[in-house]
């Protein structure tokens, strides 16, 4: 008998952790601009997502025995050129939800050239949490977000540039993209952003932080050659600078875009780092 009850325990504790997330249109009478990308959307292998100009959510709430009312809105990499839905965006939505926290994957259009239109699309997408929170479970003052690589650029752009409304309460970010100087950005990503040869002071999330500047977690290796690990060392100074209450955790290996891969070495530790940051910012107690 004890093995039945054995299967049937993991039976439900499956079914509470693998929840099945719904679609939310970001813009459902459409959006003031156009990004200008004709081609069809499409995924390809490792759930990486190509053309993407329709922004939408997909939502990832807790089973509301666990929940704690904290959601984290989720922006995918990809340098803005595509976006790695699946490991830095459905398997991030999965782990959260283990803690009792919604995951909100945000599909951003790309910009094309549009700089303003992956803002534009987080913004809302944060506008729209806050406005179905009570109906989902969400405590309006515990909305963070969070970003991986040109998502992290993202991720700090919102946490840099919101409006009262739609501003953050935390950030998370992940190797993140942080300046436009050509010393230490990534060319693919600026360029997919501004334009080719464009410069544009304004996306330097490093010289847009004020006292304002939600508290912020940043995870990165050191060993990473595709964006560079002074991004988030300068990102971090200058929050310290501002008096905001910021951690940072450098691996010494993993590269770039180790995600939800389970085979980087830091796999369970980043978990670990996480989760622990957010219980310090009491965000996982109901």
């Amino acid at each position: 008998m004890k093995w039945i009850f054995s299967i049937m325990a993991l039976f439900f504790s499956t079914m509470i952790f693998s929840q099945t997330p719904f679609t939310v249109p970001v813009w459902p009478n459409g959006p003031k601009e156009s990004n200008n990308i004709s081609a069809p959307e499409e995924t390809i292998d490792g759930g990486r997502l190509l053309n993407s100009h329709t922004a939408e959510m997909y939502v990832y709430l807790p089973d509301k025995k666990i929940n704690t009312g904290t959601a984290v809105l989720i922006c995918p990499g990809g340098g803005y050129a595509l976006q790695a839905m699946q490991h830095e965006g459905h398997d991030f939505a999965k782990l959260l939800n283990q803690k009792g926290v919604a995951g909100i994957i945000l599909k951003y259009r790309l910009p094309n050239g549009h700089c303003n239109i992956p803002l534009d699309d987080a913004k809302e997408a944060m506008n729209i949490i806050r406005q179905k929170s009570s109906e989902w479970g969400i405590n309006p003052n515990r909305i963070g977000v969070s970003g991986f690589s040109a998502g992290g650029h993202l991720a700090s752009t919102l946490g840099t540039h919101f409006d009262p409304q739609n501003r953050p309460d935390f950030m998370i970010l992940f190797y993140p993209v942080i300046s436009m100087d050509n010393k230490l950005t990534h060319k693919g990503s600026k360029e997919n952003l501004l334009g080719k040869g464009v410069e544009n002071d304004n996306f330097s999330n490093e010289k847009q932080i004020s006292k304002t500047t939600p508290p912020t977690l940043l995870l990165l290796s050191d060993d990473d050659k595709s964006v560079l690990p002074e991004n988030s060392t300068l990102f971090y100074n200058k929050l310290k600078e501002n008096g905001i209450d910021a951690s940072m955790y450098i691996f010494p290996s993993g590269g770039h875009g180790w995600g939800c891969h389970k085979d980087f070495a830091y796999y369970q530790i980043w978990q670990d780092l996480l989760f622990d940051w957010m219980n310090h910012q009491k965000l996982l107690n109901k």
